[in-house]
């Protein structure tokens, strides 16, 4: 059973660590159970110039468990994908001249995304004028049978229209980094920065969603409790890790864990096999997707004895 829930008003955030993990399991698929129990993931992101954004989040995806695994990604590189991820299917979706997502997209999109009970939205993604109207789209389609990972260009590319994510039904996870949150909140980052408990809570309660504020210490609030990580090192800030996170806070929440619960699982996971490459290789220049080979381990580590 998860712990209790505080209020961030007036209690201290919970710390992320291995006895709160145990205290805290993750749905366990059944012996003999199939990969439809263990729920559908969809990536949707990439770009011309960014292919591999969509490969690391979705690789994240089924190492944390995922039953099922699809990809969105620009027509252009979609093969490309495919190739470099054969677990998936991959759809190639209308692709704009400068690389991105074509406005068109937002015909499709919406309805593919109904299907996927857990979805990333954004790694890779190109902020052009068709992303605005095309992430919009597919939230307002999507039920409460669905949660959706906002990451990167998806998510501050809303920062005009953050008002209107409360008004949407699915489960919501944001995931930006100091810069990424004062854009979708309007704030300077400095400011973010200096106050990083109270951001998160003020985000998370504004936008109705699990936010994560993720930094050297890592804030996640779903407006009731606070988490706090310190695992990590400064190796993870490099480029690719925020995919790679995004992918297993999905992976998780298709198996059948709350997004708040896959947010803290997810964060820690990611941290701690940032610890174990720094102790293997040193603490720079391992690469996000070295990240995911000890995923597994990992999260049996942490299982009830």
């Amino acid at each position: 059973m998860p712990p209790m829930h505080r209020s961030p008003s007036n209690a201290s955030p919970v710390l992320i660590n291995a006895p709160l993990l145990v205290r805290w399991p993750l749905p366990t698929p059944p012996a003999d159970g199939d990969k439809e129990g263990r729920g559908r993931v969809l990536i949707v992101g990439g770009a011309r110039q960014m292919p591999g954004a969509v490969i690391l989040a979705a690789t994240a995806a089924l190492r944390v468990g995922a039953g099922k695994l699809q990809i969105a990604t620009v027509a252009s590189v979609a093969t490309s994908v495919g190739v470099a991820m054969p677990e998936a299917f991959v759809h190639a979706v209308p692709e704009a001249r400068d690389g991105g997502f074509h406005a068109a997209a937002a015909r499709t999109l919406p309805q593919i995304c109904k299907a996927a009970g857990a979805i990333v939205l954004g790694p890779g993604m190109i902020e052009n004028r068709a992303l605005a109207p095309l992430v919009l789209a597919i939230l307002r389609g999507l039920s409460a049978q669905n949660a959706v990972v906002l990451d990167a260009g998806a998510l501050t590319v809303l920062h005009r229209h953050r008002k209107r994510l409360p008004e949407f039904s699915c489960g919501l996870v944001v995931t930006p980094h100091a810069g990424e949150m004062a854009k979708l909140m309007g704030d300077d980052k400095d400011a973010v920065i200096d106050a990083r408990l109270q951001t998160v809570q003020n985000a998370a309660r504004d936008l109705n969603a699990v936010a994560i504020l993720k930094g050297a210490e890592t804030f996640i609030c779903d407006g009731n409790t606070t988490y706090r990580n310190v695992a990590g090192n400064v190796g993870l800030a490099t480029s690719g890790s925020g995919d790679t996170l995004s992918g297993l806070i999905a992976g998780l929440i298709a198996r059948g864990a709350s997004p708040l619960q896959a947010a803290v699982w997810g964060v820690h996971l990611h941290a701690c096999a940032g610890e174990v490459l720094a102790q293997k290789m040193g603490p720079l220049g391992y690469l996000p997707r070295e990240l995911l080979g000890e995923i597994p381990s990992l999260m049996a580590g942490f299982a009830p004895p």
